[in-house]
């Protein structure tokens, strides 16, 4: 009874665990693929802000999106 239990909680927190990782995994794949924001959408958001964005600045906003990812 006791060994039951305690298998069942090892399952659960090993399969908790180990999808949580594979998860993790897909997420990162799907998010390098199909990123949330491209740069025609930093450069309509800067441009939006009154201020026409060079390619430096633009460029440099997309290597701190990408550092966070």
């Amino acid at each position: 009874m006791l060994g039951e239990i305690l298998w069942f909680i090892i399952g659960l927190v090993s399969g908790l665990v180990i999808g949580f990782f594979v998860a993790r995994f897909f997420m990162k794949k799907y998010l390098k693929k199909n990123p949330p924001i491209n740069e025609k959408m930093i450069e309509a958001m800067m441009s939006s802000m009154g201020r026409k964005p060079s390619r430096k600045q633009v460029n440099q906003v997309m290597q701190q999106m990408n550092r966070y990812m």
